[in-house]
């Protein structure tokens, strides 16, 4: 796998450790100096070491990517923590709404252009940007009357656990209600952040976070945490009423997470009889990340084991106690499970697993081979509410989890607020791929809940000109354009200005190459994904084509991955030379890329592949060589083939 060496620190000596490890280790239970450097207003910036322990707070110290000059213009981002993304009360909606108005104004030379608003990421977090440093301890005070918080929203521990949030009312099993028992016992202990932020302690007791027991009710971190992020997703199992058969729905994703958790049911065997899961297929060691100048990897996770319910908590704790204890803490870029399960083995993590507590007392079976734990369901439009009632759901698409008013896609922010406000007993969800659900809407009231949320712009993209069917036109020049199903399916990390990682745009950018695509190509379902460094937190290699930043207005296509997140997707290799192409395109020429690579799946596709998420398939199946062939003897992207790199990693 590795053509460079990879030699990961296992099982970390002291005397090694990290410059990160000594910073936790000498941050007294991760209070540092933080109490005293949030109050200090004469600086907006805080010191490195406090900027590390901030982050297992959800505190991200962030600086205007967009302004020039020796002088940074600091800010803060907040990520809050919802496990399986909700649900979300209009209560708890409208104080995260007013916290925006009142935190998230960013300066007009930057995006979001000084217009409050939410972001949903993939991991159904909701961040906040731009927040000031005067502002900061009394925005998380605020956060916590909502009965959120930002705890392991960053850092080295178990990062929010995700879950399908269409189980959330499923007869047969819950994914939601499984991230929230897993999520409350893998939270940090909550000492160093009601000190810090001088918060009321009943919010904590409110969420049965205070008091937990160290080991028995919630994880034992020690003294420096984990090695690095850690991330466990629930996948989920749907009836589908129309076929009369079980739909296992992959919309977390699980195998790009550290553990995916897939439910296995066991049916009477009638059409719509009783079902109920008994058992869940365990995938260790997936991750998206790399780090460039490194021997990195992106990976899925690998088929574990069965776990039974009564054995499944156990197992997890296990799980990431092994990591804890083996994983590299010297060098970061190798520190993540999946560098542990790669290097040492599936069956010797196995094993460490099962005698973690010398007597073998970890219990779980062998994996089942080929399991189907679904395609990505992005879970978009009506949905009926799985829960025998005649309520439905509704999923919003969201352009790159951004929630704002004023934007190309209308007055979002006010739309979400009026309808939370609007419709009674509803609830609202996240979803792992930056949407809003909204549920328990009543069937006679779907007609007036769409109308409403076109009242607010919802549906149509404001464009200058165009001739497409789709578009709303005043005679003269098209003003709106339906969402096409290329860009429901597609979609950006933040990038640039409000992500200190990132090289270049990728929410800023990605709508614009969807413009310029969707008159031809708007009505394939298949997915673009763009992400502004190699971090790929929009996970792009498991989209149709995905675009990594590779600099400033500079992109590196990745291919060979599928949308229904059964395959990893790679960078554009000649498999007997090594050569490295299309590392660094220019902005201007992705779409050209883009339409070349339509163009020959939409030629050469098989009836097979004829089909939403088929290109993935098609590409796959013809090979990066023919892909190279292909792209040099374009006339269009000729040139951008002649540049290349050797491969190395």
């Amino acid at each position: 796998m590795f053509k460079q060496a990879v030699n990961p620190n296992f099982r970390t000596d002291t005397k090694d450790y990290s410059r990160v490890e000594v910073a936790k280790i000498n941050s007294n239970e991760l209070r540092g100096n933080l109490f005293n450097e949030f109050r200090n207003h004469l600086s907006e910036n805080i010191s490195w070491e406090s900027e590390q322990i901030a982050k297992s707070h959800g505190i991200y110290l962030e600086f205007n990517r967009a302004k020039t000059g020796n002088e940074k213009d600091w800010m803060y981002m907040f990520r809050i923590t919802l496990p399986g993304g909700g649900p979300i009360t209009t209560k708890q909606w409208n104080i995260l709404d007013r916290l925006s108005d009142s935190y998230t104004i960013g300066p007009e030379n930057a995006y979001p252009h000084a217009r409050p608003g939410l972001k949903i990421t993939t991991r159904q977090n909701i961040q906040l940007h731009w927040v000031k440093k005067i502002n900061v301890v009394d925005a998380i005070r605020d956060i916590s009357e909502s009965g959120f918080f930002t705890m392991n929203g960053c850092g080295d521990n178990t990062r929010n656990v995700i879950g399908c949030p269409l189980s959330y009312h499923s007869t047969i099993f819950n994914a939601n209600t499984w991230a929230q028992r897993v999520g409350k016992y893998f939270a940090l202990p909550t000492a160093a952040y009601i000190e810090i932020f001088e918060i009321d302690p009943k919010y904590l007791r409110d969420g049965d976070l205070e008091n937990r027991i160290p080991g028995v009710s919630r994880f034992d971190y020690g003294h420096n945490q984990l090695n690095r992020k850690f991330k466990v997703a629930f996948s989920a199992i749907h009836y589908d009423d129309v076929n009369k058969k079980y739909v296992p729905d992959n919309c977390v994703e699980l195998r790009t997470n550290d553990i995916g958790i897939a439910p296995v049911i066991k049916s009477d065997g009638t059409c719509g009889g009783s079902a109920k899961v008994e058992d869940f297929q365990v995938y260790v060691g997936g991750g998206q990340g790399q780090q460039s100048g490194k021997p990195t990897i992106s990976a899925l996770g690998e088929p574990f084991g069965l776990f039974t319910e009564e054995n499944l908590m156990k197992g997890l704790d296990a799980i990431v106690r092994v990591q804890k204890d083996w994983g590299d803490r010297h060098n970061r870029h190798w520190a993540r499970l999946k560098y542990l399960v790669t290097v040492k083995g599936i069956e010797w993590f196995r094993e460490q697993v099962r005698n973690l507590d010398g007597v073998g007392s970890i219990n779980f079976e062998p994996h089942i081979e080929d399991y189907d734990y679904g395609n990505t369901d992005l879970h978009l439009g009506w949905v009926k509410q799985p829960d025998n009632s005649s309520r439905w759901c509704y999923g919003a698409f969201i352009e790159n989890g951004r929630i704002i008013d004023g934007s190309r896609n209308g007055d979002l922010k006010s739309m979400v607020k009026y309808l939370m406000n609007n419709y009674s007993h509803i609830e609202l969800f996240t979803t792992p791929n930056q949407h809003l659900m909204f549920c328990n809407i009543e069937e006679g009231l779907k007609e007036l809940f769409e109308r409403d949320m076109k009242m607010f712009g919802y549906g149509f993209r404001k464009i200058n000109s165009d001739s497409n069917k789709n578009s709303i036109s005043d005679g003269k020049t098209a003003l709106y354009r339906a969402y096409s199903n290329l860009r429901r399916s597609s979609g950006a990390c933040v990038g640039r200005d409000t992500c200190r990682l990132t090289y270049t745009d990728s929410e800023k950018f990605e709508p614009y190459l969807i413009d310029e695509l969707e008159k031809k190509w708007g009505y394939m379902t298949e997915s673009i994904g763009v992400t502004g460094c190699e971090k790929q937190c929009y996970r792009p290699a498991t989209k149709t084509i995905g675009w990594i930043g590779t600099g400033f207005n500079l992109y590196q296509v990745v291919l060979l991955g599928t949308q229904d997140g059964r395959h990893q997707g790679r960078i554009l290799v000649d498999p007997y030379s090594g050569e490295q192409y299309l590392h660094f395109v220019p902005r201007k020429d992705v779409a050209t890329i883009t339409d070349a690579l339509f163009e020959y799946y939409v030629r050469n596709r098989s009836e097979e592949e004829d089909r939403p998420g088929g290109m993935g398939y098609f590409i796959r199946r013809v090979g990066p060589e023919e892909i190279i062939s292909y792209l040099k003897s374009n006339p269009k992207t000729a040139d951008l083939m002649k540049k290349t790199f050797k491969y190395n990693v």
